[in-house]
Parts: C-alpha cells; sequence; structure tokens
C-alpha cells in the first residue's frame, strides 16, 4: 500500500476551525515535512492549487503558495519520494503545464506526475475575469479530456496538432520530453468523473467517508471499475483520508471535538454555498461532499480518529479495498503528525511491513515521541 502526504500549500492545512494549529504556508514548512515523509518511506507528496479562499475569522485558504514552483523546489531537495503538482486546467494552457512538467521531471530525475482539476470554485477565476460562465459545469470533463490528450500527445512525441471543440493546436512543441513516463491523478467520483479517469487518468484520487468508517468509499472502487471493463485500463484508487492520533482513543477524540467546538463557521458556509453551485454536470461527488454538512470542520473527508494502534488498524483495513492504490494523508498537525505516522502508526501496520526505515528497528515502535 502507497502512502502520500497532501502538503499543506495553504493556510491551516485541512481544518477549518480556530481551535486547530493556526499557521501560513512556506517553502520551509513543506520542506521540513515532505523531507521527513521520505525519511519514514512515504511514497508520494501531491499539493493541491487553490486561487482563493473561503474566509472566515481564520481566513481559510486566503494564504496559499502557487503549486508548480513548491513542487519543483521540493523535487530539488528530495531523492526518492515522486512529487505531484496540481495543474488549473482552467487557466493554465497545455502546452504550458507540459513544459514546466517536463522541467520538474529534470528536476526531479523522473519521479514527477501530475494531478489535474477542472476548477469547481468561480470566484477563484472571476477575480481574474477568467471565468466561462456556469455553463462550464456542463462541460469541464469535455474540456479536460482534450487537455490531457494534448499533454499525453506533447510528452510522447514532443508536438500535437490537435484540433477539438476547446482547443486547436498547430504544430505545438516542447523539448526536452519527460524521461519518465508522466502519470496522471483526476479527482472522479461522479459517473461523469469515473468515466473521465477511467479513459484518461493513471489514478482516480476520491475522498475517504464519515468518522472511523475507513471502507465506506470501497463503493466507489466498483463503480470505477465498471468503468475500466469498458475502457480496457488500469486505474487504481488513491483515497484521502484526515489522521488525528494520540496515545488513545479518548485523548484523540477530545482532540476531535475541540476542532469541532472552534469550527469557523462563516468559512464552512463559503466552502457550502460554493460547492453547491454546479448544477449542469451532475455535481461531481467530491464537490457535493465538500458542501456538505456532515463534518465540515474537515471539508467532510473521512477522518480517522484513534490511538496509534486503532489508525494503524483502520490504515490496513482501507488497504485490503479491492482497487485501492495509496492513501493521501492529511493530519491536524502536520510536522508532528508525519513524525507520529512514522515512528507510532507505520511500524503496526501489516501493509507497511515492506518499509524499512534509516535508524529504526524493524520492529514496532511504542516510545513516545521525545
Amino acid at each position: 500500500m502507497k502512502i502520500g502526504v497532501f502538503c499543506p500549500i495553504g493556510n491551516n492545512g485541512w481544518l477549518l476551525s480556530e481551535n486547530a494549529p493556526q499557521y501560513k504556508p512556506s517553502f520551509e514548512l513543506n520542506k521540513k515535512i515532505v523531507q521527513r515523509a521520505e525519511h519514514y518511506g512515504f511514497d508520494f507528496a501531491l499539493s493541491m492549487i487553490k486561487l482563493r479562499g473561503f474566509g472566515g475569522k481564520t481566513e481559510f485558504w486566503d494564504h496559499n503558495l502557487e503549486t508548480f514552483t513548491l513542487m519543483a523546489g521540493l523535487a530539488a531537495v528530495t531523492s526518492k519520494i515522486k512529487i505531484y503538482a496540481t495543474a488549473a486546467t482552467l487557466v493554465m494552457p497545455p502546452a504550458i503545464v507540459a513544459r514546466m512538467a517536463s522541467t520538474i521531471d529534470s528536476i526531479s530525475n523522473g519521479r514527477f506526475g501530475l494531478n489535474v482539476v477542472t476548477g469547481w470554485q468561480a470566484p477563484e477565476y472571476t477575480q481574474m475575469g477568467m471565468w466561462p460562465g456556469d455553463e462550464y459545469f456542463g462541460k469541464r470533463y469535455e474540456y479536460l479530456s482534450e487537455y490531457v490528450q494534448i499533454l499525453r500527445e506533447l510528452w510522447a512525441t514532443g508536438k500535437s496538432d490537435f484540433k477539438g471543440d476547446h482547443f486547436q493546436m498547430d504544430d505545438c512543441r516542447v523539448s526536452p520530453r519527460p524521461q519518465a513516463e508522466m502519470k496522471i491523478i483526476c479527482a472522479g467520483q461522479s459517473d461523469t468523473g469515473l468515466e473521465f479517469s477511467a479513459q484518461h487518468a493513471d489514478y482516480n484520487f476520491v475522498f475517504g467517508k464519515g468518522l472511523n468508517t475507513p471502507t465506506a468509499y470501497a463503493e466507489i472502487n466498483d463503480r470505477l471499475k465498471a468503468k475500466t471493463d469498458i475502457t480496457g485500463r488500469d486505474v487504481q484508487t488513491y483515497v484521502l483520508f484526515m489522521i488525528i492520533a494520540a496515545e488513545t482513543d479518548e485523548e484523540a477524540m477530545a482532540k476531535w471535538q475541540y476542532y469541532n467546538d472552534g469550527a469557523d463557521i462563516e468559512a464552512i458556509n463559503w466552502l457550502m454555498n460554493q460547492g453547491g453551485k454546479d448544477t449542469k454536470s451532475g455535481a461531481d461527488t467530491n464537490i457535493r461532499q465538500m458542501a456538505s454538512s456532515v463534518s465540515p470542520v474537515n471539508i467532510n473527508m473521512g477522518t480517522l480518529v484513534g490511538s496509534y494502534e486503532s489508525i494503524a488498524k483502520m490504515l490496513d483495513e482501507i488497504s485490503e479495498v479491492k482497487g485501492t492504490e495509496g492513501i493521501l494523508l492529511t493530519f491536524d498537525d502536520f510536522v508532528e503528525g508525519v513524525e507520529s505516522f512514522g515512528q507510532r502508526i507505520q511500524p503496526l501496520m501489516k501493509c507497511r511491513e515492506h518499509v524499512v526505515v534509516e535508524g529504526m528497528s524493524s520492529e514496532p515502535v511504542l516510545e513516545k515521541i521525545a
């Protein structure tokens, strides 16, 4: 089972709470997190792109780094971990993204991959005069399909003459080309999103569901498999979960309750309002889930709360879900969270027994973090 870290490129990570750790994003913070993740054998690091935040008392995601620049820097200070940036395809031409990806492929010596997003929060783009109108919701996967075809052509051959409804390439060139196969991730949970991933992506990114229900997302994998049976491609899932861990289940649950007690209602309301805007494309389930009110303090992603032993067991359960390639993790406190995972959780996981960490015994590590 592969393990990744979802880099905190925006302020305060993924908790919309006044009681959660409050911090601004920086290269130094992300470097520390990703280098420690690499030390503990994490397989990949991925960063989102966010162009406008949700406001509120915590100014949630009002402060963001830029994904390609950040990941290029991280590629230069790591040596093993896979690096993924995210393309905001609505405002980043495919030929430019293809060239940036090839550049980071060179920096990382073949460790770079790309996450592609269609764009769902109109204010990110209206602020720049670049929102095409709400009719875009109904054709965003058609747009993305052409976009990815152009990327694939440029990376494979160095040129593209693609002609479609959204893009017209005229002897477009990119050189040098990537030295390694460029993997593409897309987040799809609706039928339309899953059809796109089955046709064009290498991995499909989905949200975990609920509190301490690690396998509740499994039906999405089944639906994706039905789509890939048609396309004849093998597309595996990366599933996103937040970990909130402590010595005991009770201590961890007390932290989770404390974060909920400090929920930034103004920022949460902004998220729900924007997440419900897409009424034209069957609103991708990822976006519906973000707009839900089930547990909005962590953007309604799946949350694993418990002792180090309990978390390890739940992560092992996820590894047994057919079609799951990896788990993408967020933490309430990223620096402490990566250390806790590496020292206290991973050594207890059956699905990570193959990971050897320099300076650590192969036996489960049970002592407290200093």
